[in-house]
């Protein structure tokens, strides 16, 4: 039974990804901003979850946060904002929304929770990231493109820095069927499922199974590697 910790755990990605590890019989702890939105999923009444509410883009106050996670075993950097903004007319204020929410809390909370992650006894620690397709493509979101192509290099460097104590792995999905799609311009949606070799996007619950995978079963030598997730949209 691990303990799981999922930012953005309460939709989309995020919430395919709970489930699962409900399924699995782990105990999961919820961060994000608000649970308004709970799907089909009952978090308050299940005894195996936890819901935090907490904007992650409140970086100052992540300690804070970590102080209320007694045990954990597994981290899932998941929670990510898309935004249709192109570099000439890009607020100031989205700008730092963006990379705080998108970079700059995944690494702080990899950071302040490495001690606690150290500490698992019954499994090999692992930290997961979802990072994007946007990161390796020159995004016109290019704040967000700019935060996820750290965000893998992130993964990169904590997976060199912890030498094997900590599995750190991320996920770079194209375009995925959650609400994220919206911001997506009908024009690129349809450039981009022409280079798909399906012609469709991705489902939550594929990206799910694969941070799944990575965050349990995988073998420990895939260690430091983004695992890209688009339909040969991208080959490399």
């Amino acid at each position: 039974m691990r303990h799981i910790l999922v930012t953005g755990g309460n939709k989309g990605i995020g919430l395919a990804l709970t489930q699962k590890f409900v399924n699995n019989g782990d105990h999961v702890t919820i961060i994000a901003r608000d649970f308004s939105n709970q799907e089909a999923f009952d978090y308050q009444n299940h005894p195996l979850v936890r819901c935090i509410a907490f904007d992650l883009t409140d970086i100052h106050n992540l300690p804070g946060l970590v102080d209320k996670i007694d045990q954990i075993d597994v981290l899932i950097n998941n929670a990510g904002l898309l935004q249709p903004i192109t570099y000439e007319n890009y607020p100031d204020e989205r700008r730092d929304y963006s990379l705080n929410l998108n970079i700059v809390s995944p690494v702080q909370l990899t950071t302040l929770l490495e001690a606690k992650l150290r500490a698992s006894s019954d499994y090999k620690p692992r930290v997961v990231n979802n990072a994007s397709i946007a990161g390796q493509i020159g995004h016109p979101d290019i704040w967000y493109g700019i935060a996820k192509a750290g965000l893998i290099n992130a993964t990169k460097a904590f997976a060199k820095a912890f030498q094997g104590e900590i599995i750190v792995n991320a996920v770079a999905p194209s375009p995925v069927e959650t609400e994220m799609l919206n911001s997506i311009p009908e024009q690129r949606q349809q450039a981009f499922l022409k280079n798909t070799i399906s012609g469709r996007f991705a489902t939550a619950q594929e990206v799910a199974d694969t941070l799944f995978w990575l965050a349990t079963d995988s073998p420990e030598y895939i260690n430091g590697v983004c695992i890209d997730i688009n339909n040969g949209s991208l080959p490399r």
